[in-house]
């Protein structure tokens, strides 16, 4: 088994940043991508970042490119996502998921909230 634990989140004003991190534990030595996701209320869960646990490729959804930043610390078994410039939609809760060969791994969820 794989066990995800974020962190990071909170309330942050519009235009400002946040770090989330994502730290990954059990069974890790077969994951090959970790991720972000975001759910806002009412609407289905969406990929925001990925990244490969090998070479480190990333893959961004269009409405965050040039904002958010993946990166992984291999040391530390731990992928973060730095949100920069947010804005008041982007009020979510953010899941981590890792893709392993087994399958599917999610976080409990923190909550980012963006206020106007």
């Amino acid at each position: 088994q794989v066990q995800l634990a974020e962190s990071g989140g909170g309330l942050v004003q519009s235009g400002g940043s946040l770090r989330l991190s994502c730290a990954a534990s059990g069974s890790i030595f077969t994951i090959y991508v970790m991720g972000w996701y975001r759910q806002t209320p009412g609407k289905q869960r969406e990929l925001v970042a990925t990244i490969t646990t090998g070479g480190g490729s990333t893959y961004y959804a269009g409405s965050v490119k040039g904002r958010f930043t993946i990166t992984r610390d291999k040391s530390k078994n731990t992928v973060y996502l730095q949100r920069n410039s947010l804005k008041p939609e982007e009020t979510a809760v953010d899941y981590c998921h890792a893709d392993d060969t087994r399958g599917g791994f999610w976080g409990q969820g923190t909550q980012v909230t963006v206020s106007s």
